[in-house]
């Protein structure tokens, strides 16, 4: 049998030389093993519970953001500064952009009928006014004032014909005069009508819990645009006429015993 070992020059046995184990150029790394790949998920996981704990305080979107609300001297400390903002709307709209000569102060337009027994309408977005209204009762009485028709029939008002009525302005309880009639200049055309029919609406709603059977109103003389695509009943109460370059015309309404 061949001898496993071999004898050396001097005499000694020497074991058979092992091979080398020592790599060149290698640099060594660690087995691979689940643990980081293990870390990474948890950490991924980690971070998806976060987001999703987050989204539950999210706030959701609402199904709609356009608002309408009645104003009035006892709850308008309820809404903040609509108020303000809806006299602001009213500025832009008649004195900047239709330049009328109207009282104003701290840029909100306002005069004899906005007192507390007239009743005020708010269209508004995301504390944006986008339109308005007031009302205000035929047996209302200020000093020398009642509300702005009949003032007008009574030649106390410069700026608007004697002649606007074709009969005597009425005072009851049951008719309601409505008067500064606006929708914003830049209200997109997509959601225009849909602002119209909001402000017509809650006018309406107002003045029937108010009691009014009736309103009658100073409005734009393209009101009848507006009733006719809400399916509501009015009449031309007086001539067309133009105010301040403004083409206007009072329109009687009669408000519908079961309108809620």
């Amino acid at each position: 049998m061949e001898t496993l070992y071999k004898q050396g020059l001097d005499g000694r046995v020497n074991a058979p030389s092992k091979p080398s184990h020592k790599a060149k150029d290698v640099v060594p790394t660690a087995p691979s093993s689940g643990r980081e790949s293990r870390r990474k998920s948890v950490d991924n996981t980690k971070t998806a519970s976060a987001a999703a704990r987050a989204g539950r305080f999210l706030p959701k979107k609402p199904a709609s953001t356009i608002l309408t609300t009645s104003l009035s001297f006892e709850n308008m400390h309820l809404h903040g500064d609509l108020f303000v903002k809806l006299l602001k709307a009213r500025r832009q709209s008649f004195i900047v952009q239709n330049h009328w000569e109207l009282p104003e102060a701290d840029g909100m337009e306002f005069d004899q009928y906005d007192t507390p027994a007239s009743r005020w309408i708010a269209v508004h977005q995301y504390g944006e006014v986008l339109a308005g209204i007031r009302l205000t009762p035929t047996t209302a009485h200020c000093g020398m004032y009642t509300y702005m028709i009949r003032d007008a029939q009574r030649g106390m008002l410069d700026s608007i014909p004697t002649d606007l009525l074709y009969f005597e302005a009425p005072v009851s309880p049951h008719i309601w005069e409505s008067s500064r009639v606006f929708v914003a200049k830049d209200v997109p055309a997509k959601i225009r009508m849909r602002v119209q029919a909001n402000l017509m609406s809650e006018m309406i709603r107002t003045a029937h819990n108010l009691g009014a059977s009736e309103i009658l109103g100073l409005v734009p003389a393209v009101w009848s645009r507006w009733i006719a695509r809400l399916d509501l009943n009015a009449e031309p109460a007086g001539p067309v006429m133009e105010i301040e370059g403004t083409k206007t015309q009072v329109a009687k309404m009669s408000l519908k015993p079961d309108f809620h």
